[in-house]
């Protein structure tokens, strides 16, 4: 586990959503994915079987997944994380 600290979902949300908060919105809050992705592969060193926090964060209604998966939105319940 201490290997591949992202592979707990909560763990892993929880900084997906540090990324996303990093991140200036576009046009209507949108955060694109890449904006997210290359942080989290790049820098924090996780594999694709951790993204299961990206789900984990938007079942706990964190973020908004668009259905095209080209990005996401941050909720008020996301904010709410860092107030």
């Amino acid at each position: 586990m201490s290997d591949r600290p992202y592979s707990d979902p909560e763990k892993a949300a929880r900084r997906i959503m540090e990324h996303a908060r990093a991140f200036e919105p576009i046009q209507d809050g949108r955060i694109y994915i890449e904006k997210i992705n290359r942080p989290m592969i790049d820098e924090d060193k996780a594999t694709p079987a951790d993204w299961a926090g990206l789900m984990y964060a938007k079942d706990q209604g964190w973020l908004e997944y668009h259905e095209s998966g080209t990005y996401v939105r941050m909720t008020q319940a996301g904010k709410d994380l860092f107030a």
